[in-house]
């Protein structure tokens, strides 16, 4: 009965994450660029009371064995890196990414990070920065006398200062792929930080190869489904139930046992 008991707590802690996760995802509905998760599980160690296979008699084996499952545990949390939603904004320094990439962002210490989220302002100084102050990277100086800013599906960044001049190259918007990008780890304020599961960067043209384009004026929304997140919870709640009432059964059968007397 001991084994059933630590065996049901291990299905509740595994829900328990469970819910944790897509708690965080729901959270996040309305987070531009945020990536949901997904809690993965794998089955613990067995208890093998009989091998497979194992000799029975003469010229005879067991065909299945008796091997007793002791739980489950949280073995990863996988990060679904697919697109999410299109918003229309008025912003000409709001980008989005349309396919592979990420844009990239420089702290005061000179790390480099990477995002989906396209929300860029100008700082003080005339520099392209995310809303946490972080460089724009590779450095993007918009001047003081910029009438339009322009930057097309290749990242180029173009500036008109006034009808009667002509468009002026000040830039390009560079971003960078990985081989494996649910291996980036999250820091939170969307971003995230490469890891040796991500592999190395590789930094690009937006819309050359495998890269994907720029679109200005656009952002990319959270690709959390409410839909599918609802049902995944009342899932994970009604297995922590069904989970805890095992667990009040494997009691109830050691109290029985405590009361023969």
């Amino acid at each position: 009965m001991l084994k059933a008991l630590n065996t049901a707590a291990t299905g509740m802690q595994a829900q328990q994450s469970n819910m944790e996760v897509i708690s965080n995802n729901m959270a996040n509905a309305s987070t531009v660029g945020f990536k949901k998760a997904r809690a993965e599980f794998e089955d613990l160690l067995y208890q093998n009371m009989k091998e497979p296979g194992a000799a029975t008699g003469l010229n005879a084996v067991s065909p299945t064995g008796v091997q007793i499952g002791l739980g489950v545990k949280n073995s990863a949390v996988q990060r679904d890196h697919a697109a999410g939603s299109v918003r229309i904004s008025d912003s000409p320094f709001d980008l989005m990414i349309e396919g592979k990439g990420f844009f990239q962002v420089q702290n005061e210490e000179g790390d480099i990070f990477y995002t989906r989220n396209g929300e860029f302002k100008r700082n003080g100084d005339g520099f392209l920065v995310d809303k946490n102050g972080n460089l724009f990277y590779p450095e993007l100086k918009i001047p003081e006398d910029a009438a339009l800013i322009n930057i097309n599906y290749k990242g180029e960044v173009e500036l008109i200062r006034d009808r009667m001049s002509k468009p002026e190259n000040i830039g390009q918007v560079e971003i960078a792929t990985f081989i494996n990008p649910a291996g980036l780890k999250a820091l939170g304020k969307n971003l995230f930080a490469s890891t040796p599961a991500s592999g190395e960067p590789q930094r690009g043209t937006p819309g050359v190869g495998h890269f994907g384009s720029v679109a200005q004026g656009q952002l990319e929304g959270s690709n959390v489904n409410i839909v599918e997140e609802m049902v995944n919870m009342i899932t994970s709640q009604r297995t922590y139930e069904t989970n805890s009432k095992a667990m009040q059964a494997a009691d109830q059968m050691l109290q029985t046992i405590n009361n023969i007397r």
